[in-house]
């Protein structure tokens, strides 16, 4: 093995730079990705009748640097109860608001003192349950699952603070009936007089 590269032809060379070039380039364009997106596994009953167990999902983990999260944002964020896992839940009250629940319809009353019910057709099974929760202070968010009846969410006393946030569900990925854009939907608002 005397003399090692030196002693390979020209064309080899050129191989071995072009394999080195391609996987570094490989490296670079992956981590830069994971930076970007990420994917995630669906796993529980919480989002249903949108998001299946076993369900994989890509996640938009830079859209937050841009604008706030906004009403109707479905997020992964790193569960209250144990910071080594992730949830994924809806975004419902944001910043200065507070979340009612009666007779299976949410209400938001805003900063302002206007007082809005919200169309949430995506949710088949409200739950029924009364729930009237407190203002929500900066940085935090009132996050809601879409099956209502069986889901661990704000209404049990935890709010997820922004920085928690990994990012907004992008894209369905998994199983294959289910790919497409994640069902991000902003609920209609309607005033309460």
């Amino acid at each position: 093995m005397e003399g090692g590269l030196r002693n390979l032809s020209p064309q080899m060379k050129g191989v071995i730079r072009d394999i080195i070039i391609t996987v570094l380039i490989a490296a670079v364009v992956y981590l830069g990705l994971r930076t970007v997106v990420q994917s995630f596994r669906v796993d529980g009953p919480s989002m249903q009748p949108n998001f299946e167990t076993g369900q994989w999902v890509l996640v938009n983990k830079i859209v937050y640097r841009f604008h706030p999260p906004r009403r109707g944002d479905v997020i992964i964020f790193r569960s209250p109860h144990n910071q080594d896992s992730n949830l994924i839940k809806r975004v419902t009250g944001l910043p200065g608001e507070s979340v009612e629940l009666k007779e299976g319809t949410v209400y938001i009353h805003k900063a302002d003192g206007e007082v809005v019910s919200l169309a949430e057709p995506y949710i088949p099974n409200p739950d029924t349950r009364p729930f009237t929760g407190g203002t929500i202070p900066e940085g935090q968010i009132f996050v809601l699952g879409d099956n209502r009846r069986v889901t661990d969410d704000s209404r049990f006393g935890w709010l997820v603070p922004e920085e928690d946030i990994i990012g907004k569900a992008w894209l369905s990925t998994w199983p294959p009936d289910d790919w497409g854009l994640a069902a991000n939907r902003r609920p209609a608002e309607q005033p309460v007089s």
